[in-house]
């Protein structure tokens, strides 16, 4: 007695199943995994991206970690078009960037890199002229852009190129040429010159401190102007003591104009003592004819540089 045996068909076991690769040359976010399965091409996504980036200023380097910038990357997301993706495609990587922590990290580095412009200063007198200190030009981080070009290498997983720092030169607002007026009294010629910067401008005879009361020497500058000032005797001058003030006019020993300076109790006035121009006569104070001291009133700022020199 014979049995037939009838084959019925079983579906193969989940072992027996090909596996699901990538196919050739697809990218995740610039990252090979063509031929990968998808968890070594998780492994080597999350391995790729989690790299630091690199910084370059001139001649310094550094690495900051996506993970410091608070960054996360959609890797599942990703590897998972990868494996319906045809070949040769680029997946992109989409990175989530936490911008309050890389706006933190630039404006750090804004703190550290950049520095202000240095104006123009008068440092002196050199053979009859105010000399400089020659400006320099400071340096900003552009943070709005460096902020984009941070969060643009974590998209890209490009670790290769350092990212350098965007910076902008920033300019010094006072040069010599644009510095303005600069007072200078020579007291051993009884003269005073008014410099436009370097450029001279014009010279006058001036009166300048008897030897009992030389005028000081020294860098000063303008601390205060008066149309028609008031004569007050300095407190605690043997040579004012028992004087009145004086009001505004004709015989008041300042003349029309006061340009008081960072000297103590010594100014640049108007005299109505026209003889004494040229000597060393005054109290300490730098005496003009009445009209060049208005004429120089007008050209100099409560601020203006006053050198006093020997010569």
């Amino acid at each position: 007695m014979f049995v037939a045996v009838v084959s019925l068909g079983v579906a193969a076991p989940d072992a027996a199943r090909k596996p699901v690769v990538i196919k050739p040359g697809v990218t995740v976010g610039g990252v090979r995994v063509g031929g990968m399965m998808s968890e070594a091409a998780r492994t080597r996504v999350e391995a790729a991206f989690g790299r630091p980036i690199r910084l370059a200023f001139r001649d310094k380097q550094w690495r900051i970690s996506p993970r410091y910038l608070g960054a996360s990357a959609g890797i599942d997301q990703a590897v998972s078009e990868a494996l319906r993706a045809a070949p040769r495609m680029r997946v992109p990587l989409k990175v989530l960037a936490a911008q309050p922590r890389i706006r933190r990290y630039v404006a750090r580095l804004d703190r550290l890199f950049s520095r202000d412009a240095v104006d123009a200063e008068v440092l002196g007198v050199v053979r009859g002229r105010p000399k400089f200190r020659e400006p320099q030009a400071g340096l900003a981080v552009e943070r709005e852009g460096m902020a984009r070009a941070i969060t643009r290498a974590l998209g890209t997983n490009n670790r290769r190129t350092a990212l350098e720092l965007i910076v902008s030169s920033v300019e010094p607002k006072v040069t010599p040429a644009n510095f303005g007026s600069v007072v200078i009294i020579f007291r051993g010629s009884n003269k005073l010159a008014l410099f436009d910067g370097p450029s001279p401008v014009r010279t006058f005879p001036v009166a300048t401190g008897s030897s009992q009361y030389p005028t000081p020497l020294g860098k000063y500058s303008i601390a205060t102007k008066q149309f028609n000032p008031w004569w007050i005797p300095p407190p605690d001058s043997d040579w004012a003591q028992g004087k009145k003030p004086i009001p505004p006019g004709p015989g008041n020993p300042l003349g029309t104009r006061w340009m008081g300076t960072t000297a103590p109790l010594v100014g640049i006035h108007g005299t109505p003592d026209a003889a004494s121009i040229g000597y060393s006569a005054s109290h300490g104070c730098i005496r003009m004819h009445v009209p060049d001291a208005e004429w120089l009133f007008s050209r100099v700022s409560v601020g203006t540089p006053v050198l006093i020199v020997a010569a």
